[in-house]
């Protein structure tokens, strides 16, 4: 909102000051200052209502050191995160954006069945929550909005390569050569399902390839394989950040570590020169994502302010499911989201243990007559509680990863 306040000022009034809006940069460093500042000042307030409302975090007695004192500490603190988030955006993004439109909504919905889970466990005293189909058809419903979007709308399109046209000029030299020089970018849009595959020379990847057995036209039949891979990762990575949300600050910090290496990458797939340069697809108009991740770092680091050890808050499912869905679809819109078993490794982790321990317990119990473990438990981060380290290092330690991981995504642009 302010962002066109400004440059309706700048354009009528010519304001001195007024035009610092139009830059990114300088409106994706307001974003992360004010969703600090929210989060910081609401995160109190929220809390002490939560207290006062006895919105406490129900607690099952799994063995584990300090789990019982955890009982009673305020939970749905994911409120904080979604406004820390949403009122930046709204302050600072261009909200005619079609990318920045499709992560409100994301917000909102996955905001919405984090909160009815949430409700039901506090409120109707039901430890199970909102049934897991319930949010499954949620989680699906959003995919089917983010699939359809991007491949049906007229604004999302890439420039696959950015071709520079040249000028010829004489060299002044004794060979009165012609030297190219570069003066401006040839950019043709085009309507792909191409995505950005990480280790490889030819860095890009056609999902309508998948349906080449169809013959020829395949391609007008993309959309039956890009939306069903849309609605599969955002249920994956929505899911597996709410199972990494299981100790103080560990979700919340691997987040913003995500959230920071998304905004790079969204600024150079946004950029014409550092696109050209980098030799990825040129994606228009997602620079103005970096305002929205900006938001959604500062309201991270805001909220482990009250979520690191000892945790003040919890966030709940209603800030969990609304962090890993954030995730998804910001990496499917700016074509990057086969990077996410790499940048999202702690989250993948996380949810690989679960997945391994449930499949060799259930096999185990049909070979031996008995079911066995592979971990002391999953997720992974309680197999370490119960070996005996504590929950502070626990978290430390998958944080330092989570930051090796996101580097390593970095430079995965060039690494082929």
């Amino acid at each position: 909102m302010l962002y066109y306040l400004f440059d309706y000022l700048n354009s009528n009034f010519d304001i001195p000051g007024t035009g610092v809006f139009q830059y990114i940069s300088f409106r994706s460093g307001m974003a992360i200052i004010f969703s600090l500042i929210i989060s910081l000042l609401i995160g109190k307030k929220i809390i002490r209502i939560l207290k006062e409302k006895q919105v406490g975090e129900n607690i099952r007695n799994l063995g584990l050191e300090g789990q019982i004192e955890k009982k009673g500490t305020p939970t749905m603190g994911g409120i904080i995160i979604i406004g820390a988030i949403l009122i930046p955006t709204l302050l600072f993004a261009k909200l005619n954006n079609i990318y920045v439109i499709l992560m409100l909504i994301s917000v909102v919905w996955l905001g919405s069945i984090g909160f009815v889970d949430d409700y039901i466990k506090v409120f109707r005293k039901d430890k199970k929550g909102l049934h897991g189909k319930f949010k499954i058809l949620g989680q699906i419903g959003l995919g089917i909005i983010v699939g359809t979007t991007l491949y049906f709308s007229d604004k999302v399109v890439i420039r696959e390569k950015v071709i520079p046209e040249f000028e010829y000029v004489v060299a002044k030299d004794i060979y009165e050569d012609e030297i190219p020089v570069k003066s401006s970018f040839v950019k043709e849009s085009v309507k792909s399902t191409k995505t950005t595959i990480p280790f490889f020379k030819n860095n890009e990847f056609d999902y309508a390839v998948l349906l080449k057995f169809l013959g020829e036209g395949y391609q007008k039949w993309a959309f039956l394989i890009f939306i069903p891979i849309v609605i599969f990762i955002i249920i994956a990575v929505s899911n597996s950040a709410n199972i990494t949300d299981g100790l103080d600050g560990l979700a919340t910090g691997n987040s913003a570590i995500i959230g920071a290496t998304l905004g790079v990458l969204a600024y150079v797939s946004g950029n014409a020169i550092f696109a050209d340069y980098l030799n990825i697809m040129f994606i228009p108009n997602t620079g103005e994502l970096v305002i929205f991740i900006a938001a959604f770092v500062g309201a991270c680091i805001g909220f482990m302010w009250y979520n690191s050890y000892p945790a003040q808050v919890f966030m709940g499912d209603t800030g969990s499911l609304t962090l890993g869905g954030i995730i998804a679809v910001f990496a499917i819109t700016i074509r990057k989201e086969l990077l996410i078993p790499v940048l999202c490794g702690v989250f993948f982790i996380e949810s690989l243990s679960v997945i391994l321990q449930v499949a060799w317990f259930k096999l185990s119990r049909m070979i031996y007559g008995e079911g066995r473990r592979i971990f002391k438990m999953a997720p992974i981060h309680h197999h370490f509680q119960l070996k005996g380290y504590h929950e502070a290092k626990i978290v430390q330690r998958f944080l330092i990863v989570g930051i090796l991981l996101a580097v390593f995504a970095v430079i995965t642009l060039k690494l082929r």
